[in-house]
């Protein structure tokens, strides 16, 4: 199995790491220094089991690459649809190409049922790129739970003590090639879950993120020294709710907000968003915050608390020049 990480930064080298020291045959898309990094003295992943060292093949130019049999992109949600002519130079006709991203993915209505079956969620595909070059036939889902950080160029740095990733097609079918990506990762370390629901994994995570990434791109705080404040932690406990009920109208099960608070309440992580406003990097605003009211909004749930928040960090994004609105 030809295994291609797409985006080799925190996530995504450490998924390439992982799965080198499983013995994949593994390469990865990189740019500048990292690219450089790894080309000269390999990848290096620091666990908290000991330090994974690799060698793959690393390029930016996907078009030198061999068709791959499943494709990790792990690229950030706004620079998706630039890259996906490169990510279908990468296909053959029965290729995977997980999406491991934060928030609502591109192709979250495929193959969904019910009335919004196929609708196109313009905000995060505006030209339908990714439908016309990768196809959401081939899309599978995936959420992660890693706490990952680039520490210098080609080493990356996996702080949780469990690492997981949870992975399904959009319409929940059975496939022998997610068993056998899983049975190459799990050895390594990290925990991955074939799921037949996987926008229940979506929701889980992204209710989470509605309140640690904008509260957090509001406070440049983790959540362990925002939520101790009682009006922040009260304010937090109704966007939960708001969340989990935008989910439920969807059909899904976004599991239990209050265990997902208590989590948030102890996390020392600054969230990726936040890392991103602070680093002047473009921020998943839309993918994380914008389209989740979206969705309420086409599915009749009110959502008072979640719409300041985010009209909030939403603004906070646009004043650094780090969002800009494509649906306007």
């Amino acid at each position: 199995m030809k295994i291609c990480v797409y985006g080799a930064g925190a996530v995504g080298g450490h998924l390439a790491g992982r799965l080198a020291a499983s013995g994949a045959d593994v390469s990865v898309i990189a740019r500048g220094e990292q690219l450089a990094a790894i080309r000269q003295h390999g990848l290096q992943v620091e666990t908290r089991d000991g330090e994974l060292s690799s060698h793959p093949a690393a390029t930016d130019r996907p078009g030198e690459l061999e068709p791959q049999d499943v494709v990790l992109v792990t690229v950030k949600a706004p620079a998706l649809p630039s890259i996906a002519e490169g990510i279908g130079s990468l296909l053959h006709k029965d290729s995977l190409v997980l999406f491991v991203t934060n928030g609502i993915p591109w192709w979250y209505f495929h193959s969904h049922g019910g009335a919004l079956d196929g609708t196109h969620l313009r905000r995060l595909d505006p030209e339908l790129s990714l439908w016309k070059h990768i196809g959401p036939e081939r899309a599978v889902g995936a959420v992660a739970y890693t706490a990952c950080t680039v520490v210098a160029p080609g080493r990356i740095r996996a702080g949780n003590p469990r690492n997981r990733l949870i992975i399904g097609h959009p319409d929940g079918r059975p496939d022998d090639r997610l068993d056998a990506l899983a049975s190459l990762l799990n050895p390594s370390g990290l925990e991955v879950t074939v799921t037949p629901k996987i926008r229940d994994a979506v929701w889980a995570k992204l209710s989470m993120n509605l309140i640690g990434g904008s509260l957090g791109v509001l406070s440049a705080s983790a959540m362990k020294d925002a939520l101790d404040k009682p009006a922040v932690a009260a304010a937090a406990r109704a966007m939960a709710d708001e969340g989990a009920a935008i989910a439920r109208a969807l059909g899904c099960d976004p599991g239990d907000p209050d265990e997902g608070l208590r989590r948030l309440a102890t996390s020392s992580h600054l969230q990726s968003v936040v890392q991103d406003l602070q680093a002047g990097r473009p921020m998943e605003i839309d993918a994380l915050f914008r389209v989740p009211l979206d969705l309420a909004e086409l599915v009749q749930i009110p959502t008072p608390n979640l719409d300041l928040v985010i009209d909030l960090a939403t603004q906070r994004g646009r004043a650094a020049g780090l969002y800009h609105d494509t649906s306007r």
